[in-house]
């Protein structure tokens, strides 16, 4: 495969990342806030504000407050238990990314998402997160890609249809 942006011929990639408690809770909020129910739960913490600003009635500030923070803080507490708790996230995971899909390993475990399996690829200012189903992803923290980012882009940019990937470099 011939990356577009520096001409090399890109037929695998592999790196290692440790998953901490920053790249989980840059996941979860990404995850949450592209759903319904964290539109919703903001936008009607929003709503309660303007009302509370308009009619006076600082209850309704106070709710609102609390329904906007509320799940900032909820996935920031989720996502450090997480990372404390789950021995997955104690050693990096090994990531190789070739012609057939996404191989993950970590010790004797291994586990490989064929390309066709892959559900979608989005990106953060701090991540590439890859979709192997609707909640489930495999995230590439930034920082800890280095010199290879391109590599794992051009990657997932050549194996998934174009609609599939919402990658910003």
């Amino acid at each position: 495969m011939l990356d577009k942006q520096t001409g090399r011929n890109v037929r695998m990639v592999e790196l290692d990342v440790k998953i901490g408690t920053a790249d989980l809770y840059d996941y979860m909020l990404m995850h949450t806030y592209n759903s319904t129910a964290g539109i919703m739960g903001t936008a009607f913490g929003a709503v309660l504000i303007l009302l509370a600003l308009g009619t006076g009635r600082w209850p309704f500030i106070i709710l609102g407050l609390i329904l906007i923070l509320y799940l900032p803080w909820t996935l920031l507490l989720r996502s450090r238990r997480q990372v404390l708790r789950n021995p997955s996230f104690q050693k990096p995971l090994h990531y190789v990314l070739d012609e057939e899909g996404i191989t993950i390993s970590q010790g004797e475990d291994s586990v490989q998402y064929p390309w066709t399996e892959v559900y979608k690829a989005v990106s953060t200012s701090r991540s590439i997160i890859v979709y192997t189903s609707k909640i489930n992803a495999t995230i590439f923290p930034k920082p800890q890609m280095e010199d290879k980012r391109t590599d794992v882009i051009a990657m997932i940019s050549t194996h998934l249809p174009t609609e599939k990937v919402k990658i910003r470099n």
